[in-house]
């Protein structure tokens, strides 16, 4: 019987569980009560970033894409694809690579334990040919083309590419069709090996389920493997962008912007738990900069510069963390000359503080709303997980947190030349 530690939010009561299986795999389980649905995710901690790795001392650069190549070849094996499988048990099932992860997950309202089984059994399977390989270049090559001509994706591939210098988040995740072309058999199976080792990788499942039902599972399809954790390549990333202003052309009624800053992430892996106060800053300021109640979106939608496609957001990895605000407008330089002004304005008088009061409650609620949702929670566990945290960091960051420390991060995050303006405006 493995050894499950509780973990308990002080401010809701909420528990989940995490054991560290013999096999090496980290395993949580997030038991709901009277819930009908259960989800579950098994994730890696490789993705787009990955194009540079360290083996046995020396760093070896990757085809970029191959992490979401490799993603889509883990549904296939020499019988049959996993889909068909999970067709048997009624589970929906899914899969995604992101900048930093690669995650395999389902949800199903019946036979959680059997759909867990084909989770387990397919990620842990590969098998790649050359014809198989091939036939998925042709497949992805035409998503590659496809996300070329939406223009969404266009203003934000170029944004990224108008932000950083060396770090490969600015590489589109999917990679190019001439990156591709250099994918192998034998080259995937290489990175197969490297990234999914169970000791890099993580299991959470949430909702109608129990810890020993997964353990169970876990006993009978795992087996003990080499604790050797592959080490993501040094990128010396400047503050300054490579460019302030960069354009497309494209086939689009009004004109989409996306104006971004590059915020000074020094860590290679990203923010580490005790720095979940920056983070909580960060939301924060996503709803005073955005939020419908702010004064700049309100003044902006009454100059009509912005509709409701209109958004803030920072997202962040393993050695970057980026701000991006736009949406569409009739006049993208306006409405980011006014984002500017207001955040000259913060800088200067500071943040109100019945307005920091009210974003923060805000936030708070929203993540206290999303522990109801048993996706949401199954997402948090290995979010947190790979970012070496208690799932619950965020929620008491939250709580925890002052005007000093918006401010501090507004000081920190908006600078002039780490800023880009990323516009596609109408053929």
């Amino acid at each position: 019987m493995a050894e499950w530690k509780e973990l308990r939010c002080e401010k809701t009561g909420e528990r989940c569980y995490l054991c560290r299986h013999s096999s090496g795999l980290p395993i949580y389980v997030w038991p709901k009560q009277d819930y009908t649905t259960a989800y579950a995710v098994f994730a890696t901690k490789y993705g787009a970033i990955d194009t540079m790795t360290v083996v046995d001392g020396r760093t070896v650069t990757l085809p970029a894409g191959i992490a979401h190549y490799l993603e889509h070849k883990l549904f296939e094996n020499e019988d049959c694809d996993a889909f068909e499988r999970y067709a048997e048990t009624g589970a929906n099932a899914n899969a995604f690579t992101s900048f930093d992860q690669t995650a395999y997950l389902f949800t199903c309202t019946q036979n959680v334990t059997e759909s867990l089984e084909i989770l387990l059994d397919f990620v842990q399977k590969p098998y790649f040919t050359e014809q198989t390989v091939e036939k998925e270049r042709g497949i992805i090559g035409q998503e590659i083309r496809m996300g070329e001509d939406s223009p969404f994706r266009r203003v934000f591939t170029n944004l990224l590419t108008a932000l950083y210098h060396e770090h490969p988040v600015h590489t589109d995740i999917a990679g190019t069709v001439e990156s591709i072309a250099q994918i192998t058999p034998e080259l995937l199976y290489s990175c197969y090996n490297t990234y999914y080792n169970l000791h890099n990788m993580v299991l959470a499942v949430t909702g109608n389920v129990t810890c020993e039902q997964v353990e169970a599972v876990a006993d009978r399809l795992l087996r003990p493997c080499d604790p050797k954790v592959p080490q993501r390549a040094a990128v010396n990333e400047p503050r300054e962008v490579v460019q302030a202003y960069i354009e497309a052309q494209m086939p689009v009624a009004v004109p989409l912007f996306y104006l971004g800053y590059k915020a000074p992430i020094n860590s290679g892996e990203g923010l580490p738990c005790e720095e979940y106060t920056a983070l909580a800053a960060a939301e924060v300021l996503e709803e005073l900069l955005g939020g419908k109640s702010s004064a700049l979106y309100a003044s902006l939608m009454e100059q009509e510069l912005i509709n409701a496609s209109f958004g803030v957001e920072y997202f962040n990895g393993p050695g970057y963390g980026v701000w991006i605000i736009g949406g569409e407008s009739r006049d993208p330089e306006a409405v980011a000359a006014a984002f500017r002004e207001e955040i000259r304005r913060l800088q200067r008088e500071g943040v109100d503080a019945a307005d920091f009061v009210a974003a923060r409650n805000a936030v708070y609620g929203q993540m206290i709303a999303q522990l109801d949702n048993p996706e949401a929670c199954g997402d948090l566990l290995v979010d947190t997980h790979f970012d070496s945290a208690n799932p619950f960091a965020a929620l008491k960051a939250v709580s925890e947190l002052t005007l000093d420390d918006v401010k501090q991060r507004l000081a920190d995050d908006f600078d002039e030349i780490a800023s880009s303006l990323s516009v596609v405006r109408p053929v």
